[in-house]
């Protein structure tokens, strides 16, 4: 089991929408650990941990393509060493 951890930032209308919501019950969902929070530019900085390939299938969820409301025109990832973070967070 191959361990992943990617910095994720979500650019669109993700603030305001309930996003931050939607990525921790994603991270919920794919037992991943980490975090979530808005940034002063407009965009969403999530990192998550966890097995590889449930990362990856976050991170495609992670556009959002459902949603009605929430609109993500880019998602710019950056995959780092990971650290063991435990549990999920969204960050204020």
């Amino acid at each position: 089991m191959a361990i992943k951890r990617s910095r994720v930032i979500a650019e669109g209308r993700v603030q305001g929408v309930g996003y931050r919501m939607f990525v921790r019950d994603l991270a919920a969902m794919y037992h991943l650990n980490g975090w979530v929070k808005n940034c002063t530019d407009g965009t969403v900085e999530v990192v998550i941990e966890g097995e590889e390939e449930s990362v990856n299938e976050m991170i495609e969820a992670m556009y959002a393509r459902d949603s009605y409301v929430i609109r993500v025109d880019r998602l710019i990832t950056k995959k780092e060493t990971p650290i063991g973070d435990t549990g999920f967070e969204i960050r204020r």
